[in-house]
């Protein structure tokens, strides 16, 4: 068992470091071609960060592991929601834009809402099989493209600073190696990490949906957790929440739908608490920003949503051992 400890920790590394270097690569092709900070920020970083995620859960639906690749989707989304915000809050209040209140924080909930209802089939028909089909991947998918579009006309009207420096330019050839060196460590990491997860996993007697909603949804969401920590840490406040917000987006509906699209994922219904507790959350953050500090994330909520955190994942533990 250590043997795959060591390799399911080496397997996150080449994940972090993979999605690292595909962002380095794609974001200096990026500002070569003139594109602007944000639409960096909101395409290809958002990308790049979310990468291990689908790499581990298409590798995981390949191989039949329906359990991880859900989980790890559903894990994630709870850990970016309730732990990274937790630690970033406590490192330095968030304020968060108007229109993450109005428009991305609903369409978090919206998306999670709507996945509960594709994957919940027996809701509609009766004796139906409970899954993702190709066909349901596409409505996610349709959706994600609707949130593009969003995210296209917000940007229309919104004023780029210039943050070149923040961005390192490498020659044409140097940011192509990037990427493909990037993408070959996220396959490669991915499998590590899949594999072995589910090895150590049924060498602990727990199941592949707890092993999904703890071990490989925090390992795939280091990104995500060194980009809002960092940006708390500069009070760059817009990047650490906008994130995370973003990231459960883009985890539901694009992830998973691409998942199901190249290939039909079963669900198991008990999956439904931790969908709830996702659901819960994304509610409970939007009631903390009409509160006290109105448009801000403080620290004694930001604290609330780290014990919650705490608290799930030890109520997972103990269900799954009685």
């Amino acid at each position: 068992m250590v043997i795959q400890i060591i390799l399911l920790l080496a397997g996150f590394v080449i994940l972090v470091k993979g999605a690292d270097f595909l962002v380095g690569g794609s974001s200096s092709i990026a500002k070569k071609f003139n594109i602007s900070n944000l639409a960096i920020g909101l395409t290809v970083v958002a990308l790049g960060t979310s990468t291990p995620e689908l790499i581990v859960s298409v590798i995981s639906a390949i191989n039949g592991k329906s359990d991880a690749a859900f989980g790890n989707i559903i894990g994630s989304n709870n850990f970016n929601l309730l732990f990274i915000l937790g630690v970033s809050g406590l490192i330095y209040p968030l304020v968060v834009q108007r229109n993450t209140i109005k428009y991305e924080v609903p369409i978090s909930l919206i998306a999670a809402s709507v996945m509960l209802l594709l994957v919940n089939d027996q809701f509609f028909t009766k004796g139906a099989s409970m899954e993702l089909s190709r066909g349901e991947s596409m409505i996610l998918l349709i959706g994600f493209g609707l949130f593009l579009l969003y995210v296209y006309r917000s940007m229309s009207g919104a004023t780029d600073l210039d943050e070149g420096g923040k961005i390192k330019i490498y020659s044409t050839w140097i940011s192509i190696g990037l990427v493909i060196a990037g993408l070959a460590m996220l396959v490669g990491g991915g499998k590590l990490v899949v594999d072995n997860a589910i090895a150590i996993a049924h060498h602990a007697g727990l199941s592949e949906r707890i092993i999904g909603l703890t071990i490989l949804a925090a390992g795939t969401s280091l990104p995500e957790l060194a980009t809002s920590a960092v940006a708390a840490y500069r009070k760059n406040t817009d990047i650490a929440i906008g994130n995370v917000v973003g990231s459960n987006i883009f985890n539901v509906l694009f992830i998973l739908g691409t998942t199901g699209l190249i290939h039909p994922v079963s669900y198991n219904k008990a999956l439904n608490f931790d969908v709830y507790i996702l659901m819960a959350s994304t509610v409970l953050l939007m009631v903390f920003m009409f509160t006290l500090g109105r448009r801000q994330l403080d620290r004694w909520e930001a604290f609330i949503l780290l014990a919650g955190y705490v608290t799930y994942t030890i109520f997972l533990i103990g269900t799954e051992n009685t």
